[in-house]
């Protein structure tokens, strides 16, 4: 009997989101994303993966084994997503979430990656692993450094390769495996996400028996002083950048890291300010700061 993944519904408090997601490592969040969001956000990523190189570069031959070959990728959503770069980068639950578990170990919190993984058939199951390895340099033990999330664009089923959890694993020592009852498969609709800290262990599902793709985005936060995995500044172009909020302009690590308040000093900065200051000037557009 495989593990049980706790499902909320989008609309609980951010509290309670959040206590579930500490006690657990993982939780479903139903109804993350409604009905119109999830359409306009599918309408702009349809041509995009229609046009995915089946044959694109990886960082090196470890990565591309990850993912596998019958996977599909978008990277650098906010650079082709308005939905994404104004809707869903800032939407409120991450806000919540990432205020509560990564806010007391920062000034701020950035993206860290926004992916989107069309899974075809016949893709092999991954290996659990814990996202927040990319950082394997920090001692241990450490706080909660990331909060991550995959989320549904299409129905998750265990037959379509749903991604497998494992619930409290983030509270395990790093060298326990998990057995096969531990292992939770995160069905749910379109729509919801599935919300885990960077220290709990999960993988994409196999999707061998369907004949469908499994449409899937990781977006995840991690500490603000933190390298990320994904390099906005040369992903997102300059114009795009300067047409989000500022709360998304933030997000994509355009603010200076500000720590002086307590204590700390600051990174980031251009000209000895934030750089976020300096997006709308004419210099910033014409490449010359």
């Amino acid at each position: 009997m495989p593990a049980s993944i706790q499902h909320l519904d989008a609309s609980e408090s951010g509290e309670s989101i959040t206590t579930a997601l500490e006690a657990d490592g993982a939780i479903v969040l139903e109804n993350f994303l409604d009905a119109a969001t999830l359409d306009r956000f599918n309408a702009e990523l349809d041509p995009l993966l229609a046009a995915a190189d089946p044959d694109r570069r990886f960082l090196n031959p470890a990565v591309e084994w990850f993912f596998g070959d019958k996977t599909r990728h978008l990277s650098a959503v906010a650079a082709t997503s308005r939905t994404f770069g104004h809707e869903i980068l800032p939407h409120p639950i991450y806000m919540e979430v990432c205020d509560a578990i990564l806010g007391p170990n920062c000034a701020d919190y950035i993206l860290n990656i926004a992916h989107v993984l069309d899974r075809g058939p016949d893709s092999d199951q991954q290996m659990l692993h814990r996202d927040e390895a990319v950082w394997a340099h920090l001692p241990n033990p450490h706080p909660e450094i990331q909060v991550a999330s995959i989320i549904a664009l299409a129905d998750f089923t265990a037959d379509n390769g749903a991604t497998r959890i494992v619930p409290g694993s983030h509270l395990w020592p790093k060298e326990r495996e998990a057995s096969s009852d531990e292992i939770a498969i995160a069905e749910m609709t379109a729509g919801s996400a599935v919300l885990y800290l960077g220290s709990t262990l999960h993988g994409g599902g196999p999707n061998s028996t369907t004949s469908t793709r499994r449409r899937g985005m990781h977006v995840s936060y991690c500490l603000g002083w933190l390298r990320t995995e994904e390099n906005q500044y040369l992903s997102v172009p300059s114009e795009t950048v300067r047409s989000l909020p500022k709360r998304s302009q933030a997000l994509l690590g355009y603010a200076a890291h500000d720590a002086l308040a307590i204590g700390g000093g600051y990174l980031g900065t251009v000209d000895l300010v934030s750089p976020i200051d300096l997006l709308d000037s004419p210099d910033f557009s014409e490449g010359k700061i």
